[in-house]
Parts: structure tokens; sequence; C-alpha cells
């Protein structure tokens, strides 16, 4: 399973934030937000702070989808 925080980029844009503001706002670490800028796993503690933060659920900043490719389907 490969979790994307592409829903988050996009908020930030829609709310004018930089990834600085973000760490800085949610109080999180830049070692977080290298995870999350790479697509890694963070603690549920990140993601509880990032939601704090931008007033929003999980769901609305990440998504989860099978690590399948198109090639392994069609065989």
């Amino acid at each position: 399973m490969v979790v994307s925080y592409d829903k988050l980029w996009k908020m930030l844009i829609d709310k004018k934030m930089k990834k600085v503001d973000l760490m800085r706002t949610a109080k999180i670490s830049s070692n977080a937000l290298a995870h999350l800028s790479k697509d890694e796993s963070v603690s549920v503690e990140v993601i509880g702070k990032i939601c704090l933060a931008l007033e929003c659920t999980p769901n609305d900043i990440m998504e989860f989808s099978n690590n399948v490719t198109e090639e392994s389907t069609s065989k």
C-alpha cells in the first residue's frame, strides 16, 4: 500500500501556504516535512497536528492506493 499526500499539497496551494508555513503552523519537524514530501509514512501524531492546524480530517490530506501497476494487472 502506498500513501500519497497530493491532497495536502493542493490544500496548501489553495490556502496560499508554503511547506515552511505548514511546518511552523502545525509545529511539525523538518524531518516530518521531508517524509511527507517523499510520500513516506509519518506518525499519526504528525497527521493529527496537520489536521488541527488546517482544520481538516486525514481524509482531506492523504490517500492510500495499492502498489499495483497496469502491467501486472494485464497479465
